[in-house]
């Protein structure tokens, strides 16, 4: 093809002027409609510094509380630390409180490698963070997301935890399972992340199917769970956490020997309860706790009923 030929269109790597007009009017476009990110340092300054441990070259936002044994908190898709903040002070009065924010969450430096954002990688961060803390053993609390990298851990190292308790829990392959082929394309990911994912409208799209009580999700609940998102770093951890992935090892639920708490809400519309049920009935040592007038996240919805299953169950296994 010539530029001159009447067939229309110019030669393959070149725009015409109005051609290449457009695409940057549709690129700023784009562009002013982005989430504006903050920076990691700025996060640093602002949180305190005792929240942030050392893992190798990453700096792990780890929130700690009280004293006694641990009990660490792993929050859902989306989700941080902040998610457990109702529930936080009533457990740490007996226990050391340790709410970790995975990797792509929260305050937690965003690391490039995609590995970092799988099942495993998520795992190795729970782990060394604990190693960084001086903690050998945990009771152990996932919700969600969370829920299928606790148990992820609870088989592959029972030794490490004295108890696990799941909060309306995913599957274990969860983490590695919830990819799409769209996402593969990394140059893409930060703008969609910036311009559709993290925009408060989606944020409260997704939090308003998460409770059963409408009226809780608040302008303020809202610009909390974005605020934890909107950090530098999103196109890696947009890429790491949805582009897809070889399917991990399977976790067979029936040789997961630690003692178990299934909590779910009666009225979970992501993950039905009767899904909770039966993961309790494959664990070997577990009890099922229903929620009612509860969605899919209880900390934030009934945390004093959720208290009242956790509380008695971390006393009796206690080490």
């Amino acid at each position: 093809m010539h530029a001159a030929d009447p067939g229309g269109g110019s030669p393959a790597g070149i725009r015409s002027p109005p051609m290449r007009l457009a695409a940057l009017t549709l690129l700023a476009l784009l562009l002013s409609g982005c989430v504006p990110l903050r920076s990691f340092d700025e996060i640093r300054r602002a949180a305190p510094a005792g929240d942030f441990v050392r893992v190798g070259g990453q700096l792990v936002h780890a929130e700690q509380v009280g004293d006694g044994e641990p009990v660490v908190l792993l929050h859902g898709f989306g989700a941080s630390a902040y998610s457990w903040r109702k529930v936080i002070p009533a457990l740490a009065q007996g226990h050391r409180v340790v709410a970790i924010d995975l990797n792509g969450f929260g305050y937690t430096q965003r690391p490039r490698s995609r590995e970092s954002y799988t099942r495993e990688g998520q795992a190795k961060l729970v782990l060394d963070t604990l190693d960084a803390l001086g903690i050998a053993r945990a009771h152990i609390v996932g919700h969600s997301y969370g829920g299928g990298i606790t148990l992820y851990l609870a088989a592959r190292h029972p030794e490490r935890f004295r108890s696990m308790v799941l909060v309306d829990s995913s599957a274990p392959t969860y983490a590695n399972d919830r990819r799409s082929r769209a996402a593969a394309l990394r140059p893409l990911d930060a703008l969609y992340a910036r311009t559709v994912a993290l925009r408060p409208g989606a944020i409260r799209k997704a939090l308003l199917r998460s409770f059963w009580d409408d009226s809780k999700v608040t302008p303020e609940l809202v610009q909390a769970y974005a605020d934890r998102l909107a950090v530098e770093g999103v196109g890696a951890a947009f890429y790491g956490l949805t582009a897809p992935i070889p399917p991990g090892a399977p976790v067979e639920l029936e040789k997961i020997a630690l003692p178990t708490l299934v909590v779910w809400g009666a009225h979970d519309e992501l993950i039905a309860p009767a899904a909770g049920r039966r993961a309790a009935a494959r664990l070997p040592h577990s009890e099922f706790v229903l929620i009612d007038d509860c969605g899919h996240l209880p900390m934030e919805e009934q945390p004093e009923a959720l208290l009242r299953a956790v509380l008695p169950f971390l006393e009796r296994h206690r080490g």
